[in-house]
Protein backbone atom coordinates (compact mmCIF):
# COMPACT_ATOMS: atom_id res chain seq x y z
CA UNK A 1 0.00 0.00 0.00
CA UNK A 2 2.80 2.33 0.68
CA UNK A 3 4.79 1.52 -2.49
CA UNK A 4 1.67 2.47 -4.23
CA UNK A 5 0.89 5.63 -2.45
CA UNK A 6 4.32 6.58 -3.17
CA UNK A 7 4.68 5.60 -6.98
CA UNK A 8 1.29 8.36 -6.88
CA UNK A 9 2.91 10.52 -5.47
CA UNK A 10 6.06 10.40 -8.04
CA UNK A 11 3.37 10.73 -11.03
CA UNK A 12 1.72 13.35 -9.52
CA UNK A 13 4.79 15.02 -8.92
CA UNK A 14 6.03 14.45 -12.39
CA UNK A 15 2.90 15.37 -13.92
CA UNK A 16 3.14 18.68 -12.31
CA UNK A 17 6.63 19.48 -13.09
CA UNK A 18 5.63 18.89 -16.71
CA UNK A 19 3.35 21.29 -16.58
CA UNK A 20 5.23 24.24 -15.82
CA UNK A 21 6.09 25.36 -18.91
CA UNK A 22 4.25 29.29 -18.32
CA UNK A 23 4.37 31.85 -16.25
CA UNK A 24 1.62 33.81 -17.23
CA UNK A 25 0.27 36.75 -15.27
CA UNK A 26 -4.10 36.97 -15.88
CA UNK A 27 -6.03 40.26 -16.05
CA UNK A 28 -9.90 40.72 -17.52
CA UNK A 29 -10.76 44.12 -16.79
CA UNK A 30 -14.57 45.03 -17.57
CA UNK A 31 -14.81 48.56 -16.75
CA UNK A 32 -16.84 49.06 -20.27
CA UNK A 33 -19.19 46.83 -18.77
CA UNK A 34 -22.15 48.44 -17.09
CA UNK A 35 -24.98 46.71 -14.76
CA UNK A 36 -23.23 43.33 -15.35
CA UNK A 37 -22.81 40.43 -12.80
CA UNK A 38 -18.61 41.73 -12.16
CA UNK A 39 -17.84 38.52 -10.27
CA UNK A 40 -17.93 36.55 -13.46
CA UNK A 41 -15.56 38.42 -14.74
CA UNK A 42 -13.01 37.06 -11.95
CA UNK A 43 -14.37 33.80 -12.23
CA UNK A 44 -13.53 33.95 -16.22
CA UNK A 45 -9.76 35.56 -14.71
CA UNK A 46 -8.99 32.79 -12.90
CA UNK A 47 -9.72 30.09 -15.14
CA UNK A 48 -7.81 31.32 -18.10
CA UNK A 49 -5.08 31.76 -14.90
CA UNK A 50 -5.09 28.19 -14.31
CA UNK A 51 -5.87 27.16 -18.49
CA UNK A 52 -2.75 28.60 -19.30
CA UNK A 53 -0.63 27.97 -16.64
CA UNK A 54 -1.58 24.18 -15.38
CA UNK A 55 -1.95 22.72 -18.31
CA UNK A 56 0.84 20.26 -20.01
CA UNK A 57 1.73 22.07 -23.27
CA UNK A 58 5.42 20.05 -23.77
CA UNK A 59 6.86 16.65 -23.39
CA UNK A 60 9.65 18.23 -21.29
CA UNK A 61 10.35 19.36 -18.04
CA UNK A 62 11.19 23.10 -16.73
CA UNK A 63 12.09 24.41 -13.77
CA UNK A 64 10.89 27.18 -11.33
CA UNK A 65 13.44 29.07 -13.15
CA UNK A 66 12.82 28.30 -16.52
CA UNK A 67 8.66 29.31 -16.63
CA UNK A 68 8.01 32.00 -19.72
CA UNK A 69 7.14 34.81 -18.46
CA UNK A 70 4.64 36.76 -20.09
CA UNK A 71 1.34 38.66 -19.76
CA UNK A 72 -2.27 38.18 -20.96
CA UNK A 73 -4.84 40.82 -20.35
CA UNK A 74 -8.36 40.67 -22.07
CA UNK A 75 -10.34 44.39 -21.94
CA UNK A 76 -14.05 43.33 -22.61
CA UNK A 77 -15.47 45.96 -24.54
CA UNK A 78 -18.83 44.55 -25.01
CA UNK A 79 -21.14 41.72 -23.65
CA UNK A 80 -24.03 40.87 -25.80
CA UNK A 81 -25.85 38.50 -24.11
CA UNK A 82 -25.41 36.45 -20.74
CA UNK A 83 -22.80 34.19 -22.01
CA UNK A 84 -20.99 36.34 -25.03
CA UNK A 85 -18.54 38.64 -24.74
CA UNK A 86 -16.65 40.84 -27.32
CA UNK A 87 -12.94 42.61 -26.67
CA UNK A 88 -9.22 42.86 -27.28
CA UNK A 89 -6.51 40.49 -25.74
CA UNK A 90 -2.71 42.41 -24.87
CA UNK A 91 -0.28 39.81 -24.87
CA UNK A 92 3.37 40.27 -23.92
CA UNK A 93 6.20 37.67 -23.48
CA UNK A 94 9.82 38.34 -22.24
CA UNK A 95 12.67 35.92 -21.74
CA UNK A 96 16.10 36.07 -18.99
CA UNK A 97 19.10 37.22 -20.45
CA UNK A 98 21.82 35.11 -19.67
CA UNK A 99 23.52 35.64 -16.38
CA UNK A 100 21.95 39.32 -16.08
CA UNK A 101 18.60 40.16 -14.08
CA UNK A 102 17.53 41.56 -17.43
CA UNK A 103 14.42 40.62 -19.10
CA UNK A 104 14.22 41.25 -23.08
CA UNK A 105 10.91 41.18 -24.67
CA UNK A 106 10.22 39.09 -27.22
CA UNK A 107 6.48 39.96 -28.11
CA UNK A 108 4.08 42.80 -27.75
CA UNK A 109 0.81 42.00 -30.07
CA UNK A 110 -2.62 43.43 -29.79
CA UNK A 111 -5.29 40.94 -31.12
CA UNK A 112 -8.23 43.11 -31.43
CA UNK A 113 -10.44 39.48 -32.84
CA UNK A 114 -11.79 38.56 -29.43
CA UNK A 115 -15.33 37.14 -29.11
CA UNK A 116 -16.17 33.64 -27.17
CA UNK A 117 -19.09 32.18 -24.78
CA UNK A 118 -18.68 31.55 -21.19
CA UNK A 119 -20.57 30.63 -18.85
CA UNK A 120 -19.81 31.02 -15.13
CA UNK A 121 -17.73 28.06 -13.56
CA UNK A 122 -17.75 26.34 -16.89
CA UNK A 123 -14.72 24.45 -16.87
CA UNK A 124 -12.59 25.79 -19.98
CA UNK A 125 -11.97 22.58 -22.33
CA UNK A 126 -9.34 22.29 -25.16
CA UNK A 127 -8.57 19.48 -27.68
CA UNK A 128 -5.74 20.20 -30.48
CA UNK A 129 -7.73 18.21 -32.79
CA UNK A 130 -11.17 20.33 -32.75
CA UNK A 131 -12.62 23.70 -31.97
CA UNK A 132 -14.39 23.03 -28.72
CA UNK A 133 -14.48 26.67 -27.83
CA UNK A 134 -13.31 29.87 -29.51
CA UNK A 135 -11.87 31.25 -26.12
CA UNK A 136 -10.24 27.88 -25.56
CA UNK A 137 -8.75 28.07 -28.67
CA UNK A 138 -7.29 31.68 -28.97
CA UNK A 139 -5.72 30.99 -25.14
CA UNK A 140 -3.82 27.45 -26.46
CA UNK A 141 -2.92 29.24 -29.96
CA UNK A 142 -0.87 31.60 -28.03
CA UNK A 143 0.25 29.02 -25.13
CA UNK A 144 2.19 27.69 -28.24
CA UNK A 145 2.75 30.56 -29.98
CA UNK A 146 4.80 31.54 -27.11
CA UNK A 147 6.39 28.11 -27.03
CA UNK A 148 7.66 28.66 -30.06
CA UNK A 149 9.04 32.21 -30.52
CA UNK A 150 10.64 31.17 -26.64
CA UNK A 151 12.50 28.08 -28.32
CA UNK A 152 13.32 29.95 -31.03
CA UNK A 153 15.52 32.40 -28.89
CA UNK A 154 17.30 28.79 -27.24
CA UNK A 155 17.60 26.68 -30.53
CA UNK A 156 17.64 27.71 -34.09
CA UNK A 157 14.41 26.66 -35.67
CA UNK A 158 13.72 24.92 -32.33
CA UNK A 159 10.10 26.05 -31.72
CA UNK A 160 9.15 24.48 -35.12
CA UNK A 161 6.59 21.93 -33.42
CA UNK A 162 4.59 24.66 -31.10
CA UNK A 163 4.19 26.68 -34.03
CA UNK A 164 2.55 23.81 -35.88
CA UNK A 165 0.16 23.19 -33.22
CA UNK A 166 -0.93 26.70 -33.58
CA UNK A 167 -1.31 26.34 -37.05
CA UNK A 168 -3.71 22.78 -36.22
CA UNK A 169 -5.42 25.51 -34.01
CA UNK A 170 -6.31 27.79 -37.09
CA UNK A 171 -7.14 25.06 -39.18
CA UNK A 172 -9.59 23.82 -37.04
CA UNK A 173 -10.75 27.34 -36.72
CA UNK A 174 -11.39 27.74 -40.57
CA UNK A 175 -15.06 27.18 -39.79
CA UNK A 176 -15.99 29.65 -37.10
CA UNK A 177 -17.96 32.92 -37.11
CA UNK A 178 -16.06 34.40 -34.80
CA UNK A 179 -13.06 36.56 -36.50
CA UNK A 180 -9.10 36.47 -36.65
CA UNK A 181 -8.59 32.93 -38.11
CA UNK A 182 -9.19 33.17 -41.46
CA UNK A 183 -6.46 35.18 -44.11
CA UNK A 184 -9.60 37.72 -45.16
CA UNK A 185 -10.36 38.70 -41.17
CA UNK A 186 -7.33 41.37 -41.35
CA UNK A 187 -6.16 42.74 -44.49
CA UNK A 188 -2.99 43.87 -43.12
CA UNK A 189 -2.36 40.95 -42.04
CA UNK A 190 -2.59 41.74 -38.00
CA UNK A 191 -4.93 38.28 -36.85
CA UNK A 192 -4.04 34.99 -35.83
CA UNK A 193 -4.00 33.19 -39.12
CA UNK A 194 -1.07 35.38 -40.45
CA UNK A 195 0.85 35.11 -37.06
CA UNK A 196 1.27 31.86 -37.52
CA UNK A 197 1.42 31.32 -41.18
CA UNK A 198 3.62 34.06 -41.81
CA UNK A 199 6.21 32.09 -39.06
CA UNK A 200 6.49 29.20 -40.84
CA UNK A 201 6.36 30.29 -44.29
CA UNK A 202 9.81 29.88 -45.89
CA UNK A 203 9.55 33.37 -46.64
CA UNK A 204 10.02 34.72 -43.06
CA UNK A 205 12.80 31.94 -42.18
CA UNK A 206 15.14 34.55 -42.03
CA UNK A 207 13.12 36.47 -39.09
CA UNK A 208 13.13 32.94 -36.77
CA UNK A 209 16.98 32.76 -37.36
CA UNK A 210 16.93 36.52 -36.44
CA UNK A 211 15.45 35.57 -33.07
CA UNK A 212 18.07 32.88 -32.09
CA UNK A 213 21.42 34.60 -33.28
CA UNK A 214 19.91 38.48 -31.74
CA UNK A 215 19.18 36.24 -28.08
CA UNK A 216 21.43 33.29 -27.98
CA UNK A 217 24.28 34.85 -29.72
CA UNK A 218 24.16 38.41 -29.20
CA UNK A 219 22.51 39.21 -25.70
CA UNK A 220 23.36 35.99 -23.88
CA UNK A 221 27.07 36.70 -24.47
CA UNK A 222 27.09 40.74 -23.52
CA UNK A 223 27.81 39.80 -20.07
CA UNK A 224 30.95 38.67 -20.57
CA UNK A 225 31.70 39.16 -24.31
CA UNK A 226 30.49 42.69 -25.41
CA UNK A 227 32.00 43.10 -28.36
CA UNK A 228 31.17 39.63 -29.67
CA UNK A 229 27.61 39.71 -28.78
CA UNK A 230 27.09 43.19 -30.40
CA UNK A 231 28.94 42.01 -33.69
CA UNK A 232 26.34 39.09 -33.89
CA UNK A 233 23.24 41.57 -33.53
CA UNK A 234 24.39 43.87 -36.00
CA UNK A 235 24.81 40.61 -38.39
CA UNK A 236 21.47 39.56 -36.98
CA UNK A 237 19.50 42.51 -38.76
CA UNK A 238 21.15 41.98 -41.95
CA UNK A 239 18.44 38.61 -41.80
CA UNK A 240 15.65 41.57 -41.25
CA UNK A 241 16.75 43.43 -44.13
CA UNK A 242 17.22 40.63 -46.51
CA UNK A 243 13.22 39.53 -45.61
CA UNK A 244 11.92 43.66 -46.24
CA UNK A 245 14.04 43.58 -49.84
CA UNK A 246 12.42 40.57 -50.69
CA UNK A 247 8.93 41.42 -49.31
CA UNK A 248 7.51 38.37 -48.78
CA UNK A 249 3.77 40.55 -48.86
CA UNK A 250 2.75 44.07 -48.79
CA UNK A 251 2.86 43.96 -45.05
CA UNK A 252 5.18 41.92 -43.62
CA UNK A 253 3.40 42.65 -40.28
CA UNK A 254 6.16 39.80 -38.40
CA UNK A 255 9.06 42.66 -39.08
CA UNK A 256 6.73 45.18 -37.60
CA UNK A 257 6.72 42.89 -34.27
CA UNK A 258 9.89 42.50 -33.98
CA UNK A 259 10.35 46.14 -33.78
CA UNK A 260 7.34 46.60 -31.34
CA UNK A 261 9.33 44.77 -29.01
CA UNK A 262 12.87 45.54 -29.93
CA UNK A 263 13.36 49.05 -31.04
CA UNK A 264 13.98 50.98 -27.68
CA UNK A 265 16.50 48.32 -26.68
CA UNK A 266 18.30 47.67 -29.84
CA UNK A 267 19.28 51.73 -29.82
CA UNK A 268 20.70 50.58 -26.31
CA UNK A 269 22.92 48.36 -27.59
CA UNK A 270 24.81 50.51 -29.38
CA UNK A 271 24.92 53.21 -26.88
CA UNK A 272 28.83 52.50 -26.70
CA UNK A 273 29.69 50.93 -30.10
CA UNK A 274 32.26 52.38 -32.30
CA UNK A 275 31.48 54.97 -35.24
CA UNK A 276 31.32 52.25 -38.23
CA UNK A 277 29.32 49.43 -36.17
CA UNK A 278 26.96 52.13 -35.66
CA UNK A 279 26.44 53.55 -38.95
CA UNK A 280 26.29 50.20 -40.01
CA UNK A 281 23.22 49.61 -37.43
CA UNK A 282 21.88 52.40 -38.31
CA UNK A 283 21.79 52.16 -42.28
CA UNK A 284 19.94 48.97 -41.92
CA UNK A 285 17.33 50.03 -39.27
CA UNK A 286 16.31 52.89 -40.92
CA UNK A 287 15.89 51.33 -44.31
CA UNK A 288 13.77 48.56 -42.37
CA UNK A 289 12.04 50.15 -39.99
CA UNK A 290 10.75 53.63 -41.26
CA UNK A 291 8.29 54.17 -38.62
CA UNK A 292 11.04 54.62 -35.76
CA UNK A 293 13.39 56.50 -38.21
CA UNK A 294 13.68 59.21 -35.38
CA UNK A 295 14.84 56.81 -32.84
CA UNK A 296 17.50 55.23 -34.42
CA UNK A 297 19.08 58.41 -34.57
CA UNK A 298 19.67 58.65 -31.13
CA UNK A 299 22.26 55.47 -32.49
CA UNK A 300 24.09 57.70 -34.60
CA UNK A 301 24.88 60.24 -31.42
CA UNK A 302 26.01 57.44 -28.84
CA UNK A 303 29.75 58.09 -28.03
CA UNK A 304 32.14 55.07 -28.03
Amino acid sequence: MRKAGLLLLIILFSLNLRSQELRCNVQVVSQQIQGSNKQVFQTLQNAIYEFMNNRVWTNHVYTMEERIECNMMINITEQLSADDFKGTMTIQVSRPVFNTNYNTTTLNFVDNNIRFRYVEFSPLEFDLTSNISNLTSILAFYAYYILGLDYDTFSLMGGSQYFINAEQIVLNAQNAAERGWKPMDDIAHKNRYWLVKDMIDTDYEPVRVFNYNYHRLGLDVMDEQVVEGRAAITSSLELLQQVYRKKPDPYMYLLRLVFDAKVDEIVNVYTESYPEERNRAYDILSEVDKPNANKYKAILESSQ
